[in-house]
């Protein structure tokens, strides 16, 4: 197949990466979506409690007296000494349209608003049905496909597709990506796509290679602990742009969620399923082995 003409690449097909592909296309670009797996969907799907968004007209509707600077300061808040106020100012402004995008652009059910931890009012949307990472997120990859098929001169994807390096100019600008197929009626080629590349290939997390893992190196004290993220994170956009000289901020930054299902068949299980913000949420009490409440379930994770 050949490639797509000013094509821009996306690296990754979880929820970041098709939000990135479909608003190149709305703004009149053409884009080549990869991802290694032989489907989309990344850690994303596995998210289950919402979508956060200040004045949103779902909150309006229901009378939730928010403010997109009650949304800042209680951001800014749980940062702490991580914050970054020019970031934040983005995330919190823009988090009204980003969830109206959603409900707009792909018809999605965002009509229930929690108030989960570190927040003042109730502002984390999901819909009435199912997980909200996993309908948010096929809803975006559905819409991708269908534009692939029906304008595959504006939207190529190729999956089972393991980019392995940033192809560099002589002036140092990174042009395009090699990779190669994986699975079943891999040929052993490297192949290659010219254009502007944007990496969404998610954490590391689950990096428990004994090699060049990211997760020993900046958190070895968290490599024997279970993960909830699927076994494809192993930061592999990280490692690539490291490789072309890129630098690295907060690695060492890994979130240990408090909660998480344990099956008592496999307590020792490597991968785990998890018990989601929106369980303390709802009322979800945290108690030690006697039985007694030991902490704010919705308070900082910081104990």
């Amino acid at each position: 197949m050949s490639s797509l003409n000013n094509q821009i690449i996306v690296v990754g097909g979880g929820l970041s990466g098709l939000s990135a592909a479909h608003t190149v296309v709305e703004q009149g670009g053409n884009v080549l979506l990869l991802d290694k797996n032989p489907f989309f969907g990344g850690n994303s799907t596995k998210a289950t409690s919402g979508i956060n968004g200040a004045l949103t007209r779902t909150q309006v509707a229901l009378d939730i007296k928010d403010s997109v600077e009650q949304f800042y300061q209680d951001t800014l808040k749980s940062a702490r000494d991580l914050a970054r106020p020019d970031l934040i100012r983005v995330l919190t402004g823009r988090s009204s349209s980003a969830v109206e995008w959603l409900q707009d652009k792909f018809a999605l059910d965002l009509s229930l608003v929690s108030r989960l931890g570190g927040h003042s009012f109730p502002r984390t949307h999901r819909g009435k049905e199912q997980f909200p990472g996993m309908t948010i997120t096929y809803a975006l990859m559905e819409g991708f496909e269908e534009l692939a098929a029906t304008q595959p001169e504006r939207a190529r994807i190729i999956k089972k597709a393991k980019v392995e390096q940033l192809i560099k100019d002589d002036q140092g600008q990174i042009i395009g990506v090699e990779y190669v197929l994986v699975g079943k009626g891999s040929d052993g080629k490297v192949y290659k796509e010219y254009g502007p590349v944007i990496l969404a290939t998610g954490g590391y997390a689950a990096d428990f290679t004994e090699e060049k893992s990211l997760l020993k190196q900046h958190r070895p004290e968290l490599y024997g602990l279970s993960t909830t993220n699927g076994d494809h994170c192993t930061g592999d956009g990280i490692k690539m742009a490291s490789v072309v000289g890129a630098n690295t901020i907060d690695l060492e930054k890994v979130q240990v969620h408090p909660t998480g299902l344990v099956d008592p068949k496999e307590p020792d299980a490597k991968v785990k399923f998890l018990a989601a913000e929106a369980l303390r949420g709802c009322g979800g009490l945290l108690l030690d082995a006697d039985g007694n409440r030991f902490c704010d379930e919705l308070g900082h994770r910081d104990y």
